[in-house]
């Protein structure tokens, strides 16, 4: 039996075209997509070189849907059940695990549910029905609000580790979804003021719906002095790289105050180094925290935050777009037209 789905055949060659249905593992069951969210990670995957020749390839992890076939041994979900597929599976038996970082997780599993949303079925192993990290979704919640479920999750996470809340001033270099996501977030959990930085002034203007105080834009002033200015001299108590660039690394750091924290959450290539000024870290106190994933509980609580009244889902999905319409959605997420794009395989 055929689906439709996107299928990467290299860097910016994304063609929506029939391809086979996955079969149901006995152990499993056939997940039918209702919504998948385009994500920054899967559009910086689908225009780079990212599986290395090994083509084509089905990308695609922010994933809900019904399911429409159960295996033979498969007892925990029936048919109809609607399903939110958290990407990441861990052993839950490894010491990151059971230490509650199973984000970092030595025997994480691949393949079960990271990755093949854009398209019309998925197939989830029993493993991963075993290991968890699949939640229900209420019949009154739409499946594009339950898809922001995912790219809430590592928001969530980075959030409550580093305890953001009354009374920090908070900056966030990067005004993509991601960004407004921790905007949204950080005012739940009662952070006093907000700063976005940015080079599109598409995203900065969006970012104001968002709990924003102040928008900075850093194409034409030096974001580092314009933080200095709004805190009085003092600098952020808290300051988040969320972008995938070493140099907004190298300028948050002049951006914190002395003894404030500096979160590096976005991604930089492979390879590249950024420059710090050891001196300034040293002598100021400033610490540097990497932020990557999130552990199972996290994830859990994120979905419930993202599917609950207290989260404005609604606002952030500025974009519903077939799947024919893959490459566009892709478009208006770059150029900052949109927030955040939901690709629907039926339409």
């Amino acid at each position: 039996m055929k689906m439709k789905a996107a299928l990467m055949y290299g860097p910016n060659d994304i063609r929506v075209e029939e391809t086979e249905k996955p079969l149901c593992p006995p152990d499993g069951l056939i997940l039918k997509i209702m919504a998948v969210g385009l994500c920054g990670s899967d559009i910086r995957n689908l225009t780079t070189d990212s599986r290395k020749g090994e083509y084509p390839f089905i990308y695609g992890h922010e994933i809900v849907g019904v399911v429409d076939e159960t295996g033979p041994d498969e007892k925990q979900y029936k048919i109809g059940d609607r399903l939110f597929l958290f990407p990441g599976t861990y052993c839950m038996e490894c010491d990151d695990c059971v230490s509650g970082h199973s984000e970092i997780c030595e025997n994480v599993e691949k393949g079960l549910a990271g990755t093949g949303g854009f398209a019309q079925y998925i197939a989830v192993k029993g493993k991963k029905i075993e290991l968890g990290g699949i939640y229900k979704i209420p019949k009154d919640v739409s499946y594009e609000a339950a898809s922001l479920g995912e790219p809430l999750t590592s928001v969530y996470a980075c959030l409550e580790n580093i305890n953001a809340g009354y009374p920090d001033t908070m900056v966030i270099i990067g005004a993509g979804p991601i960004g407004c996501f921790m905007a949204t977030l950080s005012k739940i959990r009662g952070v006093k003021e907000v700063i976005m930085i940015d080079i599109n002034e598409n995203r900065l203007k969006m970012a104001r719906d968002f709990g924003v105080d102040h928008i900075i834009d850093s194409s034409r002033e030096n974001p580092a002095e314009a933080v200095l200015k709004l805190t009085n001299g003092k600098g952020a108590d808290k300051v988040i790289s969320a972008t995938p660039s070493n140099a907004t690394q190298t300028q948050s750091i002049d951006m914190v105050r002395k003894e404030g924290l500096v979160v590096f959450f976005g991604g930089v290539p492979k390879g590249s180094m950024t420059e710090l000024d050891c001196n300034k870290i040293h002598y100021n106190n400033i610490w540097i925290k990497g932020h990557f994933g999130a552990s199972y509980i996290q994830s859990k609580r994120a979905f419930e935050l993202a599917i609950s009244h207290q989260f404005p889902a609604e606002k952030f999905i500025t974009r519903i777009l077939p799947l024919d319409r893959i490459n566009e959605g892709i478009q208006l997420t770059r150029t900052g037209e949109a927030i955040k794009v939901v690709l629907h395989p039926w339409d």
